[in-house]
């Protein structure tokens, strides 16, 4: 009889907390410079979403990719991140741009690009790659590709 109880717990748990559909993504916005230093430029962007499942799940960042002024000079780091329930939520993301990279990329032109850049006081700065959910077994893959022009 116990284990019955048990196993009727567990049942109406699980049928309870249905995951019903992924969540959204709704924008990636906010992209900033942080820093911009002589050995690093550091980025930074928001992700976010609404989750409407009565259980949360993890996402995490897959080769997301930095291009800027038409170079890719990044990828961008994020550490796996805990979905709340029925919330919206955002994600930072983080990038961090070694000057050394920008200036051995000089043949393809990004550094004139930069530096035209920096006299105009603006970045053209893409994000372009996936973000991956996973909740039970079930993963789900969101496309990212924004461009934003930066000021500084």
């Amino acid at each position: 009889m116990k284990r019955f109880t048990y196993f009727s717990i567990l049942f109406l748990f699980i049928t309870s907390c249905s995951v019903k559909k992924k969540p959204i993504f709704l924008k990636l916005d906010d992209i900033k410079i942080v820093s911009f230093k002589m050995d690093t430029i550091r980025l930074k962007a928001m992700a976010y979403f609404k989750n409407e499942n009565d259980i949360g799940g993890k996402i995490s960042t897959d080769k997301v990719k930095v291009i800027i002024n038409g170079s890719e000079v990044a990828e961008v780091f994020s550490e796996q991140f805990k979905v709340p329930a029925n919330k919206e939520f955002s994600i930072p993301l983080k990038v961090i741009i070694p000057s050394k990279k920008v200036f051995e990329n000089n043949k393809g032109g990004i550094l004139g690009g930069i530096l035209n850049s920096v006299l105009n006081k603006s970045l053209d700065v893409t994000f372009k790659g996936n973000i991956k959910y996973k909740v039970l077994g079930f993963s789900s893959t969101y496309p990212i590709d924004k461009t934003e022009k930066i000021k500084f």
